[in-house]
């Protein structure tokens, strides 16, 4: 078994050089922290089958290479929607927080046909990512990326597929939720709208939308990014599995010269 991304520590989670960032080398990348938050969700009890339908986390502070806590609670109950909380804690000051609404599912009679496949080549027509560095960090060793339009370091927008290499706890199996999230968060990078080593251009948050679950190993991010001369930005995906379409994802980016 692969070395996870957190290993579980009584009520901690210790964060493994796979998780790190690509900005700061003491601070880890938001993709794994938003699937930690979002197994801690997962866990909370329910009643009746029901799935997360929308996931956003504010990343309040840099998330630090350190022994973290994540509590978690149900804020609004409710038999066919509820809200869901989380923190994620370092050092007793809370660095990330998250809501998400859990949603009532059930079969319907839509007549809607939700295999209708991806527009555009899968995962094993992709051009595989080569990192630039062997330096262990998600954006590297964490995951595999696709690319079946762009690159890594062009600028524009671009179509990828990802898969994580690691479990995100322990020897657990990832939930389709946790895959989404820790393959959504990469937008801003794979889809820069300004070159890498010029500009900085880092997410305040992310927030995904889904509409069902995806199934499989992989995960399609088809993302651009927006940005202003005022420094605001905003990526937007569309999100898919092999099947087809599964959501959405945007993320507010600060952006900056890297020589200011």
């Amino acid at each position: 078994m692969t070395q996870p991304l957190f290993e579980q520590d009584g009520t901690c989670f210790i964060p493994s050089e796979h998780a790190r960032g690509p900005w700061d080398p003491n601070a880890l990348h938001g993709g794994p922290v938003a699937a930690l938050m979002a197994r801690e969700m997962e866990s909370l009890p329910l009643e009746m089958p029901m799935a997360i339908a929308r996931f956003t986390v504010d990343i309040l502070k840099p998330v630090p290479f350190a022994r973290l806590r994540v509590t978690s609670a149900v804020e609004r109950p409710g038999r066919r929607i509820q809200l869901l909380k989380a923190s994620l804690i370092a050092s007793d000051e809370e660095v990330c927080s998250a809501r998400a609404w859990r949603i009532r599912t059930t079969r319907l009679s839509t007549g809607v046909e939700e295999s209708q496949g991806a527009p555009f080549e899968g995962p094993g027509s992709g051009t595989v990512h080569i990192p630039e560095a062997e330096t262990p960090a998600f954006h590297r060793t964490g995951v595999e990326l696709r690319f079946v339009n762009g690159s890594f370091f062009e600028v524009g927008p671009c179509t990828v597929w990802i898969r994580l290499l690691h479990p995100v706890v322990d020897e657990e199996t990832p939930s389709p939720l946790m895959r989404v999230l820790a393959a959504a968060d990469f937008a801003n990078g794979v889809a820069a709208a300004l070159p890498w080593g010029q500009f900085i251009f880092i997410n305040t948050d992310l927030s995904v939308h889904l509409h069902r679950a995806p199934s499989g190993e992989w995960i399609c991010l088809d993302s651009r990014s927006d940005i202003s001369s005022g420094g605001l930005g905003v990526s937007d995906s569309a999100l898919f599995d092999v099947t087809g379409p599964i959501g959405r994802a945007l993320q507010t980016l600060f952006v900056d010269e890297l020589s200011r």
